[in-house]
């Protein structure tokens, strides 16, 4: 995905297109479905962050407990849905995808899901999305009665228009999955146009999700590797990097510092480091590989198919990654998991659960990535990042590794 080409397309296409729904939502108004005394078809839609799914997991539970009977549906990019279903919430059959090959497709497939959301007759839409402006043009083609997203009040974010019925302020020193749990709670109110929300939700709240491997996958997977690595022992550390940052490069760790973080765990003849990222990542994995040229160092790199990558991180000891997909997909896991943050903050995307170690320079800078930006930060040099020494993670992954 052209990310550049996706923000020119938003603008100059979804600013117009929010203003005439809203025009047209204004006229026919009185004429649209009235929201059911208690909604039963529950739809979330967030496109294209793989991680935000697993942070909108709380807000399905409690959904689930409020509306027990509740039907959920989540509508996300085809090639990011693997991170739905892992959480077992959405009925295979209820996820709706959209294909990004070619202009073609996303259109075709667009026009597919606007006819199902409207065939099923959704009650409800929670529209997740903080990058783009089509999440929320959905959200009012579904014909929804209630609709719950995001909303600019007299900030500079991102214009929606009016088309959602309940509207949630974006706070930028909240856990987004809080946010995500507010959209729950707004459904007490018939409409909603201004941004307090009169309770606390606390930490308590937040129930995260978790995925165990079997035995036998895990077997199998130990296998795999051993091809690659045929020196690998039960004895051994499994040390997992993610030296990619996908298609925010900007996010990453200087590929020089994972060297040398990699050389100076491959000292220790207990640890095995096993480099892992889509099959896009390769050539940074790659420049990795070929740098340490050690025999317990493994290119794992497109390798895995999801469900295997899930299994490796379960079987594996630590993972040191950027702020990534993968972060929040090895939280469902018991791996320790180190994760850099700089152009984004963990304090609203920090992955869930006890076993994360947040690596964070906090510079007065930080964050550029924002929903007031677009994530489109003029930064081309992340000094945030490059300020978190070599030193600091070898010692917090020696630690770990040891038992400490």
């Amino acid at each position: 995905m052209n990310i550049d080409l996706v923000r020119k397309i938003d603008y100059w296409a979804g600013i117009p297109a929010c203003w005439l729904l809203t025009l047209v939502n204004r006229l026919i108004k009185p004429l649209s479905r009235r929201p059911p005394p208690s909604p039963e078809k529950f739809l979330f839609i967030e496109l294209s962050e793989m991680g935000s799914a697993i942070l909108a997991y709380p807000a399905m539970k409690v959904l689930k407990k409020a509306y027990p009977s509740a039907e959920l549906f989540f509508l996300i990019f085809e090639k990011n849905r693997a991170s739905v279903d892992i959480l077992k919430m959405i009925p295979k059959e209820n996820v709706l995808v959209i294909r990004e090959k070619s202009p073609f497709y996303f259109l075709i497939d667009c026009l597919r899901v606007i006819f199902r959301m409207r065939r099923e007759e959704i009650d409800c839409v929670f529209d997740l999305e903080l990058f783009a402006r089509i999440t929320a043009i959905f959200s009012y083609l579904s014909a929804a009665p209630i609709r719950v997203g995001f909303h600019k009040f007299r900030m500079e974010g991102l214009y929606r228009g009016r088309l959602h019925t309940h509207w949630i302020q974006y706070n930028f020193q909240q856990h987004i999955s809080k946010s995500f749990l507010s959209f729950v709670r707004v459904l007490d109110y018939p409409e909603k146009n201004w941004p307090a929300l009169e309770e606390i939700i606390t930490e308590q709240a937040i129930e995260t999700a978790s995925y165990q491997a079997s035995e036998f996958d895990a077997a199998g997977l130990r296998k795999k590797l051993q091809l690659f690595c045929p020196e690998i022992e039960s004895g051994h550390k499994l040390v997992l990097l993610n030296p990619s940052a996908g298609e925010i490069p900007i996010r990453a760790w200087p590929i020089a510092k994972y060297i040398e973080l990699a050389e100076r765990l491959l000292s220790d003849p207990k640890t095995v480091v096993i480099l892992i990222g889509a099959g896009a990542d390769w050539e940074t994995t790659q420049k990795v590989h070929q740098t340490l040229n050690h025999t317990r160092c493994v290119q794992f790199t497109g390798q895995t198919t999801f469900a295997e990558l899930m299994v490796l991180f379960s079987i594996s000891d630590l993972l040191i990654t950027n702020d990534s997909g993968p972060a929040h997909f090895a939280s469902l896991t018991g791996i320790k998991n180190f994760v850099f943050f700089g152009p984004e903050t963990p304090r609203l995307y920090a992955p869930l659960g006890k076993n994360t170690q947040i690596l964070y320079a906090d510079f007065p800078c930080s964050p550029c990535l924002t929903a007031y930006n677009h994530r489109n930060t003029p930064c081309r040099d992340n000094k945030c990042l490059q300020g978190i020494p070599v030193d600091e993670v070898y010692a917090l992954a020696k630690r770990h590794l040891a038992g400490d």
